[in-house]
């Protein structure tokens, strides 16, 4: 599962990936950065925690991430 979110600070998207099949939970923010987890809840988790609708251009993209983040941890 892979999402890629405009953001208002940066022409670079910001980029949250979930690949279980790899096993590679990470976000890539917009400055560049990223994040790197050990299982897709504490990527949740983090993104829950660090990231809000006001940062993006399209707040409604960045709602329905969510919406599927946590459709997903309750099947994991």
């Amino acid at each position: 599962m892979e999402f890629s979110l405009c953001s208002l600070d940066s022409a670079l998207p910001v980029e949250v990936t979930i690949d279980d099949d790899n096993g590679r939970y990470t976000i890539r923010k917009s400055d560049r950065s990223g994040e790197y987890f050990n299982s897709p809840k504490e990527l949740i988790a983090w993104v829950k925690t660090n990231f809000r609708e006001e940062e993006f251009c399209h707040p409604h993209e960045f709602n329905g991430m969510l919406a599927k983040l946590e459709e997903y941890e309750l099947t994991y």
